[in-house]
């Protein structure tokens, strides 16, 4: 079961003004990594969903952190030069401006590209999977070849053209896009049950012969609360984070989010955010 999120609102640069989405309801995970796994690239898996690209330090200056996005195509400000940025084309709202974005990144040496924000939710990017793979293959799969390219990422929800299920209908409306990894998000209430949804993505990924999948935003609900994280958010990723970085097919994961109230507490790690980089 997954709750719904509000949504941030984040000032863009330039000419694109659009909300950059966040707020939450969702569960998180972490532990001591002899030393943190490395996804098939060699870099840490463990990343950094944030919105104020200053916070972003807090994490990275442990090692422990080696990628981080902010639901935009923007940086919104510097990132630590050990981080790489990620953009996502959150939604339709993103549309302008987007191609001389992504070339600017480009030619920076960008890597990735992140698909649509919860597609499957209409208080997010609030598509079909029809319409999404349309969109998907005029904005994104023309990078293909030039940057990897990162499917949409859709919420735990189950039901008909939700979730997982509006993930497979994606894909088979997109054999021809070029996706190159898988993404999805989870909120819930124990680890035993990320484990299971994050299977059933991997396995849904199989399916469609992509190599990986990324675990873009996770947390259990009851770390939304903007409390700064407790004990119990602690020990789920004390117990998921090894978990994660043990499974082949993971190839990124962040938790939700780095700012005050969640991984972060005032001008320091909060209980979850130190069980993060532990």
């Amino acid at each position: 079961m997954v709750s719904f999120k509000s949504l941030f609102t984040s000032a863009l640069l330039a000419s694109s003004a659009l909300a950059a989405p966040h707020g939450h309801t969702h569960t998180k995970l972490h532990q001591n990594l002899d030393p943190v796994k490395r996804s098939t690239n060699g870099t840490s898996k463990r990343g950094a969903a944030y919105n104020d690209a200053s916070l972003v330090q807090h994490l990275a200056s442990t090692g422990t952190v080696s990628w981080a996005y902010d639901w935009n195509m923007y940086t919104m400000g510097d990132l630590p030069g050990t981080v790489e940025f990620v953009p996502m084309l959150w939604g339709s709202k993103m549309f302008t401006g987007w191609f001389a974005a992504i070339q600017t990144l480009l030619n920076s040496g960008n890597k990735y590209i992140l698909g649509f924000n919860e597609p499957d939710m209409a208080s997010q990017a609030a598509m079909s999977s029809s319409d999404a793979a349309g969109y998907y293959r005029n904005y994104i799969t023309t990078f293909a070849g030039k940057s990897k390219l990162v499917s949409p990422a859709v919420t735990n929800g189950v039901g008909s053209d939700v979730g997982l299920d509006w993930m497979r209908n994606f894909l088979n409306s997109c054999t021809d896009c070029g996706v190159e990894a898988l993404a999805v998000h989870w909120y819930g209430d124990s680890a035993d049950d990320f484990k299971t949804f994050v299977g059933k993505a991997t396995a849904l990924a199989d399916e469609f012969n992509i190599g990986e999948t990324w675990v873009t935003e996770f947390a259990l609900n009851s770390d939304l609360s903007g409390s700064g994280g407790s004990s119990t958010s602690a020990d789920f990723l004390t117990e998921v984070l090894p978990w994660l970085d043990a499974q082949e097919k993971v190839g990124r994961y962040a938790y939700f989010m780095c700012s005050d109230g969640h991984l972060l507490s005032g001008s320091g790690l909060s209980l979850s955010g130190k069980a993060y980089v532990a």
